[in-house]
C-alpha cells in the first residue's frame, strides 16, 4: 500500500473512533501566539490569581510576569543576546519558572539540566550547549564550582529552596528541602538581583519558529542530544494537552510533582499553568503525604504522574483520612509499574476518577503525541496489547514501518513507530549526522517498537534495542513487565535479555518485592505464577533484587541490569 492510501485509511479510522465528547481541533484561548504572550495576557486579565502554589506560597500571574521581566533584563545587562544559551540546573521550584520565561522573553535559549547530574554529566551538557549563564540551587553549586573553569560560563546565579518556602507551609515539606540558605562568593544571588533589577528589557523579536529550548534526550543510547524546540512546539503541545489530555479550564486546580527539567514535567508544570490560566500546585519532589494533603486542602481537580507513585498513595496507611473526591482527571505513565484494571478500580473507588495512560511521546516531539481520553469503556484500553497509547493528536500522524527496509507494515503488525507532528524538533543541536538519520522527509524515525491495530489505535511495545528474540519469536519486555505488575508481591520490574545458545535469548526479570512479601515468596514461586499466565517462550528467569537502578524520570536503567547477569 502506498503511503497516501495508508494514511487515508488511518484518518478514516481515527475519525470513526474519535471520542464524541472531544473537539476535533486543539483550543487556543488567545490564539497561536508565544507562550510569553500568554503569561502577559493572564497577568493582565487575572493579575492577582495564583499561577503557582509552592507549599502554600502563592505566586500570582502578575508576579511571575514581573519577575521574569526582571530576569530578562538581567540577561540583557550581562550582554546576552538572542540565541545565547542559559542553563537551568534546578529542581522543581518557582525560580525555575522565573528563569524559563525570562530566558524566552529576551530570545535566549533555555537549557534545562538534570539536577541529579554529577560533574562529568553536567560538564558535557554545559559544553555541548555552550551555555553562557547557569542558574542553580545552593545545594548544587559545589558541583558547578568543580567544573566551571572547564566551561564558557560567564555568570553563576544561585538560589535556595528557602527563598520560596513559606514560614508556615500548608503542605508538608520534605526534610531535604529544609536546608539553611548558603551564600557563595563570586556568584549572583537570584532573589537579591531580582529585587533591584529593572523590569525593562530590550524589545527582542522572538518568532514562534525561533529555537528557544534545548531539551536533552536521556542518553540511553549514547551521549544525550539537545533537541531544538520552538515556541510553536510548546504552544501546540500545551493546546493539545489542555484540550485532549486534561480538558483544563481556568477554574481548575492542578498538581504537578514530575521533575520539570524533564520534557513531560515541563509540559505539565511550566507550559500548562501559563497556557491554561489554571492554578498549579508545584511540589519540589515526590512525597505521598504532601500529595494527599495538597489534594485534600486545595481540592485538586487534575493530577497524575508515574503509576508507582499513584499506587504508593493508594497504599498509604492514612489515605482514608484525606478527601480525594475533588479529582476529575488522573493521567499516568507506565514505567516500572504498568496501569492495570486493579489499580484503576482501586483509584476510582478512592477518588471517583478514572486513571488512564497519559500519552506516547519523546523528547524529540515534546512528548504529548497521543491521548487515551474517552477510551476506557469496559477497560478497552487495558484489555489490548500493552501499552495502549490511543489516538494521535490533531495534526499529528503515525505510521509503522519495517526497521530494516523502511517499508510500511500492515495494521496489526509490529515495526518502527514513525511520526510527524507540529511539535517535532527542528534538529539535534550541532549534530547534523544524527539529525539526518532520524529526520527524513518531515518524519521522525523513533527507534520505538509499536503497532497500529485494525481500529487505528497506537500501541507502544518498547525500544528496538530492548526487543528480544526467543526461539525466533519476538518478546517485548514491556509486555512481560505489564504481566508482572499484576502480581501483588511485585512492586516493580525490569526485563532484559540474556544470550542462550539454544534459544537465542531468554528474558530475565529483575524484580523488587513489596515490603510485605520480602522473605515470604521465592523466585521459583514467581516463576510458576509466570508459567500459569504467560506463553512458555515469554516466561522469564526471575531475579529478586533489593532495589532497581532508576533514572531521575522513573525509568529502569537496563544497562545497569545487564551487569547483574551472570
Amino acid at each position: 500500500m502506498k503511503e497516501k492510501q495508508y494514511l487515508e485509511q488511518l484518518h478514516r479510522l481515527w475519525g470513526k473512533n474519535w471520542p464524541a465528547h472531544l473537539p476535533k481541533e486543539p483550543h487556543y484561548p488567545f490564539g497561536e501566539i508565544p507562550l510569553t504572550a500568554y503569561l502577559r495576557e493572564w497577568a493582565r486579565r487575572t493579575p492577582d490569581k495564583p499561577c503557582l502554589i509552592f507549599y502554600g506560597n502563592e505566586i500570582t500571574f502578575k508576579q511571575l510576569d514581573d519577575l521574569s521581566n526582571r530576569f530578562a533584563s538581567f540577561l540583557a545587562a550581562k550582554g546576552l543576546k538572542k540565541g545565547d544559551r542559559v542553563a537551568v540546573f534546578l529542581p522543581n521550584c518557582p525560580q525555575f519558572h522565573i528563569a524559563f520565561f525570562g530566558i524566552l522573553k529576551i530570545g535566549c535559549i533555555h537549557v534545562p539540566v538534570n539536577p541529579m547530574f554529577k560533574e562529568h554529566e553536567l560538564l558535557y551538557e554545559l559544553n555541548d550547549a555552550d551555555a553562557q549563564v547557569i542558574v542553580t540551587l545552593d545545594q548544587l553549586y559545589p558541583i558547578v564550582q568543580t567544573i566551571k573553569d572547564q566551561t564558557n560560563l560567564r555568570e553563576v546565579v544561585v538560589t535556595s529552596f528557602a527563598d520560596y518556602l513559606p514560614e508556615n507551609p500548608t503542605i508538608p515539606v520534605h526534610e531535604t528541602l529544609l536546608v539553611p540558605k548558603k551564600n557563595f562568593p563570586g556568584t549572583i544571588d537570584l532573589m537579591q538581583m531580582l529585587a533591584v533589577q529593572s523590569p525593562g528589557y530590550p524589545d527582542v523579536e522572538v518568532g514562534l519558529d525561533d529555537v528557544v529550548a534545548l531539551n536533552y534526550t536521556g542518553g540511553t543510547t549514547g551521549m544525550p542530544k539537545g533537541c531544538e524546540h520552538t515556541q510553536r512546539n510548546m504552544i501546540y503541545t500545551a493546546a493539545c494537552a489542555a484540550t485532549f489530555l486534561y480538558e483544563i479550564t481556568p477554574d481548575d486546580m492542578c498538581l504537578t510533582y514530575l521533575p520539570i527539567f524533564w520534557i513531560a514535567g515541563e509540559d505539565s508544570g511550566i507550559l500548562s499553568p501559563v497556557f491554561s490560566g489554571a492554578t498549579h500546585i508545584l511540589l519540589a519532589r515526590w512525597d505521598a503525604k504532601a500529595m494527599l494533603t495538597a489534594i485534600d486542602r486545595y481540592k485538586v481537580t487534575h493530577t497524575g504522574g508515574v503509576v508507582d507513585n499513584i499506587v504508593e498513595m493508594m497504599e498509604h496507611p492514612d489515605v482514608k483520612k484525606y478527601d480525594l473526591s475533588s479529582i476529575k482527571v488522573t493521567t499516568v505513565s507506565s514505567f516500572v509499574k504498568k496501569i492495570n484494571m486493579d489499580y484503576r478500580a482501586r483509584w476510582k473507588e478512592l477518588t471517583g476518577a478514572i486513571m488512564r495512560e497519559a500519552s506516547w511521546g519523546m523528547t524529540e516531539t515534546h512528548t504529548v503525541d497521543t491521548f487515551t481520553n474517552g477510551m476506557q469503556d469496559n477497560d478497552m484500553d487495558l484489555k489490548s496489547q500493552p501499552i495502549f497509547v490511543g489516538l494521535p493528536m490533531p495534526g499529528t500522524e503515525f505510521k509503522i514501518v519495517d526497521f530494516d527496509t523502511g517499508e510500511l507494515v500492515p495494521l496489526g503488525h509490529e515495526g518502527e513507530i514513525v511520526v510527524r507532528t507540529p511539535s517535532l524538533l527542528k534538529s539535534y543541536w550541532r549534530k547534523p549526522e544524527a539529525t539526518k538519520q532520524a529526520l527524513r522527509d518531515g518524519w521522525l524515525f523513533t527507534g520505538d517498537i509499536g503497532m497500529i491495530d485494525e481500529e487505528g489505535y497506537l500501541h507502544f511495545l518498547g525500544r528496538r534495542k530492548e526487543m528480544l528474540k526467543v526461539k525466533g519469536m519476538s518478546v517485548f519486555p514491556s509486555e512481560i513487565e505489564a504481566f508482572l505488575g499484576r502480581h501483588p508481591a511485585i512492586v516493580g520490574s525490569g526485563v532484559i535479555g540474556k544470550p542462550e545458545p539454544d534459544k537465542g535469548e531468554v528474558p530475565v526479570a529483575f524484580i523488587k518485592l513489596h515490603k510485605d512479601y520480602e522473605g515470604k515468596i521465592t523466585e521459583e514461586e514467581l516463576s510458576n505464577w509466570c508459567r500459569q499466565n504467560m506463553a512458555s517462550y515469554k516466561v522469564p528467569l526471575i531475579k529478586i533484587v533489593k532495589e532497581l537502578p532508576m533514572t531521575a524520570t522513573g525509568k529502569v536503567k537496563k544497562e545497569e541490569l545487564k551487569k547483574l547477569i551472570k
